[in-house]
């Protein structure tokens, strides 16, 4: 791959043209070799191979040309919390463009989260806003305490402030952060929510609650993440549940995490139809250097479970950015969307992955992250943006 600068010509110049590659848009059920045209942070154009030119070339010859990756579940408040990387460590420099905070943040630390990640970062950074008020800044049993824990009226507010960089409410709901607390935080969540027009992420884990009683009070578009863990219960010790949830559109998401993704679960899961929705890392200081490391890592991983490279390219794009309620600007190659862009470089060979269980599995084919496009600007995968 070669980055040109071209000398200046006539007025259909672009800023960046994209070249030589073959354009992975997930409205096609194919990629198609095409050329990509950027002006003013924005895709302007495409056309057949070598009809665009542009003040800054890219030669994407062998590459995939894929919507900017979006990372449904991520941690990146640091260093105010615990579990918190930055942003653009797992953004722009791994083939990432968007990354969503889920749950870092509370209402409580909104101000300071906009200020010194959301503003300050490279990559394009959302947020989950944590039900807690609290977010994670104080520990991981954040909702422990009660409904002091809970602001249901500053939570709502930041739903609907502009620049709607909160899509959604971020809740967990496992033993270890509930306390006595039960489904009531669940329930605040889908209250907001719902009076906001947004939807709800639900971390589910160990048990209590029973999922099933978690799935019940979900509806269209909400999200399930941790979905394909491999503790006691989980989808199928709910299965009849999961089906009717999935059927109303409830997401299951992966969010791959340190104990969250289960070869063995997956595998079960596929056979029986449930397809994740999203691919997700749950990245944070605990997974970042093993198991998880990237989110094209972990798209290899369902690689390696039998989904093609459309289809893991369609659950970090189009997928993340219907959910966020972004498909119009996010998640395709459509004219006049974002010129987030992620090139992707299909690698043959033997890959062995390991999952959160420490269980292994061997992929022949695998992506890796050669270019990253944001907003219309170059950002080289594992280049540190300074």
């Amino acid at each position: 791959m070669a980055v040109h600068t071209a000398p200046s010509a006539g007025p259909q110049r672009f800023d960046l043209v994209v070249s030589g590659g073959l354009l992975a848009d997930p409205l096609r059920p194919e990629p198609i070799a095409g050329d990509l045209a950027v002006r003013g942070g924005r895709i302007v154009a495409t056309g057949e191979p070598g009809t665009l030119a542009g003040e800054e070339y890219v030669d994407a010859t062998g590459l995939l040309v894929a919507p900017g990756l979006i990372d449904l579940h991520a941690h990146v408040y640091a260093p105010r919390t615990s579990l918190g990387v930055p942003a653009d460590a797992v953004g722009v420099e791994q083939g990432v463009t968007t990354v969503v905070d889920a749950g870092s943040c509370g209402s409580d630390h909104w101000d300071d989260f906009a200020g010194n990640v959301v503003n300050a970062a490279a990559t394009r950074v959302l947020s989950w806003l944590n039900i807690s008020r609290h977010g994670l800044v104080h520990g991981r049993t954040e909702l422990a305490g009660g409904p002091d824990d809970i602001d249901e009226a500053a939570t709502e507010k930041l739903l609907r402030e502009p620049p709607d960089r909160v899509r959604g409410i971020k809740v967990r709901m496992s033993s270890s952060v509930l306390g006595d607390s039960g489904l009531a935080p669940l329930r605040a969540a889908k209250r907001v929510a719902t009076r906001a027009g947004r939807p709800v992420m639900v971390h589910v884990g160990n048990e209590p609650p029973h999922l099933a009683d978690v799935l019940d009070l979900l509806g269209d578009g909400d999200v399930v993440t941790h979905a394909f863990h491999g503790k006691p219960g989980g989808l199928f010790g709910s299965e009849d549940v999961a089906r009717r949830a999935v059927a109303r559109g409830v997401r299951l998401d992966v969010g791959h995490g340190s104990a969250s993704l289960s070869f063995a679960t997956a595998e079960r899961a596929l056979a029986a139809g449930f397809s994740p929705h999203t691919i997700s890392t749950d990245v944070h200081v605990g997974n970042v250097e093993g198991p998880v490391h990237s989110l094209v890592t972990t798209l290899n991983k369902l690689l390696a479970l039998g989904l093609s490279p459309h289809e893991v390219i369609r659950r970090a794009t189009l997928h993340p950015a219907q959910v966020l309620g972004l498909d119009g600007e996010l998640g395709t190659l459509r004219v006049g969307g974002a010129a987030d862009l992620t090139l992707l470089r299909p690698a043959e060979g033997p890959l062995t992955l390991t999952d959160a269980d420490g269980d292994t599995r061997t992929t022949r084919t695998h992506l890796e992250a050669a270019l990253t496009v944001r907003a219309g600007r170059l950002h080289t995968p594992g280049t540190p943006t300074g």
